[in-house]
């Protein structure tokens, strides 16, 4: 007489958490007293590489909403991006993307 093998359960993968962890990370960059609009601007080009329009853009955000993303990914290349925003004198922070 062969005794069956006892059924084995599998862990099934909980799909909020794959959806939560494909989330990416935001580099975060706020508006303070101190830096002048032409440095934020000059910044985000130097940094991001982006055109005089798109950082005109994300300058005037931060200028008028308080704030602005100004970079996605994963949370260490957000890291990066925030620690070298920092190195620039910006206020920036590093956020999971709601």
């Amino acid at each position: 007489m062969s005794s069956a093998p006892a059924p084995v359960e599998l862990d099934r993968p909980d799909i909020a958490e794959d959806v939560a962890s494909d989330r990416p990370w935001l580099a975060i960059v706020w508006n303070d007293p101190i830096n002048l609009m032409s440095y934020v601007t000059y910044v985000f080009q130097a940094v991001f590489g982006y055109p005089k329009a798109k950082a005109e853009k994300l300058m005037m955000d931060v200028h008028h909403k308080g704030r602005a993303v100004v970079a996605s990914g994963t949370r260490e290349e957000m890291e990066r991006d925030v620690e070298v925003l920092h190195s620039y004198g910006l206020w920036a922070t590093v956020k999971r993307d709601d």
